[in-house]
């Protein structure tokens, strides 16, 4: 049983694997070949040069994001759980904000970027709050209904042992809700860094967003392209640091598949 495990998830990384080395060699094969014009599709090898040749500057600019997306993403936890536990114990609240959570994910974030950086000014503040707009939505979300999906019997049964509403919130509705809110958290680790970056697009001195402007108005699309590329590579590290999270605060999901296998 373990050996096939191992097939399993041998199996499981060859094939993306193998699709994104695909990709890249079509796109390297339709520049090169003349297809489309560098100006406007630049190759792999080329987007690569221009990663290297700004590393340093990428850098600078990358740490200004992730501050960003970072403070925004634990900040729109927080309040994405206090939301969420205040809907659960309240019918009401559940009812009122229920509504205006769902309308709150319809407006596009490049119409509330600038109003932030006219409310707030050029600096942290303003970028952190639009972070914290699109991060809290799938937290929210996604622990209300984990909350909502615990058995009644089974808070009927701890109240017959003289638990505590706490109690019952610590050891039956957060538990059951822990999947569910690490794939929101997933979800809101990769809008942290867009979320940034767009705030950045509209006005900022700093951050990957602003090097995006600057690049995209010199016509330098190599340097848009691995600009892009960074921002994907820091999503998914986020997102590998959250699946860490989770490994760690869920144990027995673990434990678990070594059992199947």
């Amino acid at each position: 049983m373990a050996k096939a495990g191992e097939r399993f998830d041998h199996s499981r990384w060859v094939a993306p694997t193998l699709t994104v080395v695909g990709v890249l060699a079509a796109w390297q094969a339709v520049c090169s070949l003349g297809f489309v014009p560098t100006f406007m599709l630049p190759s792999p090898v080329e987007v690569v040069q221009a990663l290297v040749a700004d590393a340093g500057l990428l850098a600078g600019h990358a740490v200004v994001t992730i501050e960003e997306a970072v403070i925004g993403l634990v900040l729109g936890v927080a309040v994405g759980f206090a939301v969420a536990v205040l809907m659960d114990r309240f019918e009401l609240v559940w009812r009122a904000l229920d509504p205006l959570i769902t309308i709150s994910q319809t407006i596009p974030t490049v119409a509330i970027a600038p109003l932030l950086v006219l409310w707030f000014g050029y600096d942290l503040l303003p970028k952190v709050l639009l972070v914290v707009l699109t991060t809290f939505f799938p937290i929210t979300v996604a622990l209300a209904s984990g909350f909502r999906s615990v058995d009644p019997d089974v808070g009927d049964l701890m109240r017959t042992m003289n638990a505590s509403r706490v109690q019952i919130f610590w050891y039956a509705k957060l538990p059951a809700a822990a999947d569910q809110f690490f794939a929101g958290l997933r979800i809101s680790a990769t809008y942290a860094v867009v979320g940034a970056v767009v705030a950045e697009w509209l006005g900022g001195f700093s951050g990957l967003g602003v090097y995006m402007t600057r690049v995209r108005k010199s016509y330098s699309y190599d340097k848009m392209f691995a600009v892009i590329l960074l921002i994907s590579a820091l999503s998914l590290l986020l997102m590998g640091l959250v699946s860490l999270l989770q490994r760690v605060c869920m144990p027995w999901e673990q434990a678990e598949k070594r059992k199947q296998g």
